[in-house]
């Protein structure tokens, strides 16, 4: 089965590379599926969940706000958050989110609230994810 290169690049590590058979995410217009041979594309990607098919089994990613490049044989996907969902604390996540609302109830100037609001999507994103995936 033809297959694409996947690789998912924080700031702090290259998280995922490796071959898959598909990927499905969020850009800014809504859901796609990526196969090989997929038409080149560039696109913001929005926070939520990326499942990447390998071997017939599903890998299920939280990924915060970011950009993907797409090529009939690679996805590059950079993003400020990556998380496997096997991997994600939720007590962690909740006390975060706890923590971000809490300061979002403070005055703040632009930049922190900027930074506090970034850190409550992340927490959001990896609970949902999480939340989900125990269904």
């Amino acid at each position: 089965m033809p297959t694409l290169k996947l690789e998912i690049i924080t700031p702090a590590a290259k998280l995922f590379s490796d071959d898959v058979e598909m990927v499905t995410l969020t850009g800014i217009d809504g859901e796609m599926g990526i196969y090989p041979a997929h038409m080149p594309l560039m696109t913001q990607l929005v926070a939520g969940e990326i499942t990447a098919r390998k071997d017939s089994q599903n890998i299920h990613m939280a990924v915060g706000d970011g950009f993907v490049q797409i090529t009939s044989g690679r996805v590059a996907i950079l993003t400020d958050m990556a998380i496997k969902a096997e991997d994600i604390d939720e007590a962690a996540a909740e006390q975060a989110r706890q923590r971000a609302e809490a300061r979002l109830a403070e005055k703040l100037g632009d930049e922190e609230t900027a930074t506090v609001q970034a850190s409550l999507l992340h927490a959001l994103t990896q609970l949902k994810i999480k939340q989900r995936r125990r269904l």
